[in-house]
């Protein structure tokens, strides 16, 4: 990792990022589709333990679920995909789902109910990182074999503790996590009872559009079309994936025509693309939202007043109309704009009389060190450095701490930072996805090990909250859940150590002869096969 000083800053210090070496294409071939893409995040493909952009955006390419999204027209809201159909039990808390027949594996394998009991049984005994996503439902290692199981090959069950709303257990179940695996498949390369998770960190056994051909750590990804896929057959019949970091490098490498698609570009770099013959911008309003947080285990950060004048020394409006412009629109709740429950309450615009007044009643008149920790993607370091800007007007001594997204990620699901600078994505397309990460701490026990929870990765021990996240989700009255997620951000923007600061407009340059590329919008992730060019 790397420290970024405000010394080094003011020397003009730059910090470099080195790429691949990548060959030239004059041009794509018309059935391969190759973007430039940052995925340093990339930690592992298995969907029971990945928890990263990347990795979901990949697996939603590979797998299948029980139901899922069209992400041709996003607004129908999750659809039958695995499954058929479904019922609901008069007490509200078993629903069954038949399975579709003939579907199959990329292996040739038949896909079945009992493939589906043993993709979301292994997702809760495995008990990795996404695995709050099914557990919040009462599943635990203990119970799948009475919870969650397939009654035959076309009938799976899943009994709750508890009535959920139904769209909240469905929309969960388009997460990452609910991927169906091969079980056969992944069973031949189970290790001292892994349940195959070690071979799935650089395999994949699903039954989705693409199979991975190869990932090539920080270098690039291959996805191949899977000849066994019973849906229409991508045109794209395969995607590579590229590892490049700066803004200009993936300019560039779309320019000369060695790309189809550009994911990373600065605002900059993005105006200049939209002037040239022969290449276009799409922009998609997305879930993301960008965020710093304050580790609440030291004294200082956690002092509300504290808090309460680095959101009053953030300079958002600042931010969003120069380096972010057109990228990110300020957004300070925890839900993004189109969720239900969602609100535009933005309360806080730069202040430094304001923010140094707070530090004075909180006891620090003259300000205090701490270290931002964050990602080497090059607009969460301007956001970084304009905090440091900002925060130092008021006394506080920023140094920058630049690392991977895997570093950076490891320092924040240990709590071995002060504050912590980047993204958070939903993970299904229903509010309690926001509200449980932002709002809600089971155990805040170092020894609990909850990093799905944000508010647990910042210390963040807040009972009276989680009882409300937890109460919004049974209720099945829509205004009134709605209405319930709307006052609860309202405290939350009052006292939580969480910065938010603005929500992703994704803008993704590529060639104008590619069609159809769906970014996923606010609810899902990207989709390649129905790519055309």
């Amino acid at each position: 990792m790397k420290m970024i000083s405000k010394a080094a800053l003011a020397a003009g210090v730059a910090l470099l990022i080195s790429t691949s070496a990548l060959p030239a294409l004059a041009k794509t071939p018309d059935n391969m589709l190759i973007m430039a893409l940052r995925i340093d995040d990339l930690i592992t493909m298995d969907p029971a333990q990945s928890f990263e952009f990347s990795a979901g955006e990949i697996s939603n390419n590979i797998y299948q679920f029980l139901v899922a999204f069209d992400p041709l027209d996003l607004k129908k809201g999750f659809q039958p995909s695995i499954a058929d159909s479904w019922d609901i039990s008069e007490d509200g808390k078993t629903i069954t789902f038949k399975i579709k027949d003939g579907l199959k594996f990329a292996s040739g394998n038949p896909l079945t109910a009992k493939d589906v009991e043993f993709s979301l049984r292994r997702a809760v005994t495995l008990d990795k990182t996404p695995s709050f996503i099914l557990t919040q439902f009462g599943f635990t290692p203990d119970n799948v074999d009475e919870t969650l199981v397939a009654t035959d090959d076309t009938t799976f069950k899943m009994t709750t503790d508890k009535p959920y709303a139904v769209s909240f257990v469905l929309n969960c179940l388009t997460a990452n996590i609910a991927s169906i695996l091969d079980s056969k498949e992944v069973m031949s390369h189970e290790v001292d009872g892994d349940m195959g998770n070690g071979w799935l960190r650089d395999h994949s056994a699903g039954s989705g559009p693409y199979e991975l051909t190869s990932w090539k750590p920080n270098e690039s990804v291959t996805l191949s079309y899977n000849k066994n896929y019973t849906g229409d057959k991508p045109a794209m019949e395969r995607v590579i994936i590229r590892n490049v970091m700066e803004s200009a490098s993936q300019r560039l490498m779309l320019e000369k025509g060695d790309i189809d698609i550009a994911r990373n570009l600065t605002p900059e770099d993005v105006a200049a693309v939209k002037d040239e013959d022969g290449l276009k911008v799409d922009s998609e309003l997305r879930g993301r939202l960008m965020y710093w947080s304050a580790n609440q285990k030291g004294e200082v950060l956690s002092n509300p007043k504290v808090v309460e004048a680095m959101k009053y020394l953030t300079d958002y409006q600042g931010m969003q109309d120069s380096f972010l412009q057109g990228q990110y629109t300020t957004h300070q709740t925890f839900l993004p704009a189109t969720y239900l429950g969602a609100i535009d309450d933005a309360p806080y615009s730069l202040d430094v009389a304001k923010g140094k007044e707070l530090l004075a009643e909180a006891g620090y008149p003259d300000g205090f060190p701490l270290t931002i920790i964050v990602r080497d993607a090059q607009e969460r370091i301007d956001i970084a450095q304009s905090l440091q800007n900002t925060w130092g007007q008021a006394g506080i001594d920023v140094n920058i701490l630049v690392g991977t997204g895997a570093q950076t990620l490891d320092k924040y699901r240990s709590r071995d930072f002060d504050v912590y600078v980047g993204a958070w994505g939903p993970d299904y397309a229903d509010p309690n996805t926001n509200a449980s990460t932002f709002a809600a701490n089971p155990d805040n026990a170092q020894e609990a090990g909850n990093t799905g929870y944000l508010a647990w990765r910042n210390a963040w021990d807040i009972p009276e909250y989680t009882k409300l996240t937890e109460a919004a989700t049974v209720e099945n009255d829509t205004a009134k859940r709605a209405a319930m997620y709307e006052d609860e951000q309202r405290q939350f923007l009052k006292d939580s150590p969480f910065g938010i600061m603005f929500q992703q407009i994704e803008q993704a340059a590529m060639s104008d002869n590619v069609k159809d590329f769906s970014m996923g919008a606010a609810v899902n992730s990207a989709a390649f096969w129905p790519v055309t060019k």
